[in-house]
């Protein structure tokens, strides 16, 4: 019996991590057999290549690496997380909640590359992953979108304004930028759930944002 899997998606300081857990806390209480896992898997040898491209090993700039070798990247990263920490709670029937799925692929490469090149990737991207790899896709997509300025500041507020603790992500305005530009893209082409986190130029509230979650999974 397949289980249902739950991505919550966003740029930095879009709150997937604290919406996640929350999501997760929800069904748990309302007697579901729910698993929450997040991407990258920091804790796993696996993530050892995502670490690397993150920090600067490959170069400094996110442009450094091309989308489809830093895609395989993150890709083998989420076949060993399923592959030995959720697949067969996924094939029994468990919920699972991902904080960050191959979504994040689509809105991080395709930020490399020239908005006519963008339906290419995501055709590879997908069969890739889904078909080649054979890792579960997702039931629903949960875009939360925020402001890049205000991501930025969210971000800025968490490391302190220490610029030496940010990945080279991070630390590329720009770069930031074109996710935001991909983000929207994706999910508007691919038929995400878009959930507006800010209003006003601040951020709504963690519940008011959790509630037209569970209205948009429908749960």
């Amino acid at each position: 019996m397949q289980g249902k899997l739950i991505v919550i998606e966003g740029l930095d300081g879009s709150g997937k991590a604290t919406q996640s857990e929350k999501l997760y806390e929800y069904l748990k209480e309302k007697g579901k057999k729910v698993i929450k896992v997040s991407f990258p898997d920091y804790e796993s040898p696996s993530s050892s290549l995502v670490r690397m491209y993150l920090s600067g090993d490959f170069g400094t700039d996110p442009d450094s690496v091309n989308p489809y070798a830093s895609s395989s990247f993150y890709a083998c990263d989420r076949f060993a997380s399923y592959k030995t920490k959720w697949s067969s709670e996924y094939n029994s029937g468990a919920v699972i909640i991902a904080d960050r799925y191959t979504t994040s692929n689509a809105v991080h490469q395709c930020a490399k590359l020239p908005e006519k090149e963008w339906d290419k990737f995501l055709k590879w991207l997908f069969d890739y992953e889904y078909n080649l790899l054979g890792i579960p896709s997702p039931d629903n997509v949960i875009y939360l979108r925020v402001d890049t300025e205000i991501s930025r500041k969210l971000m800025n507020h968490r490391y302190n304004n220490d610029e030496t603790k940010k990945d080279i992500h991070e630390k590329n305005t720009d770069y930031l930028k074109r996710s935001r530009l991909s983000a929207d893209y994706c999910a508007e082409t691919l038929g995400w759930k878009t959930i507006e986190c800010t209003a006003d130029g601040k951020m709504r509230t963690v519940d008011e944002i959790f509630y037209d979650i569970l209205s948009a999974i429908g749960i």
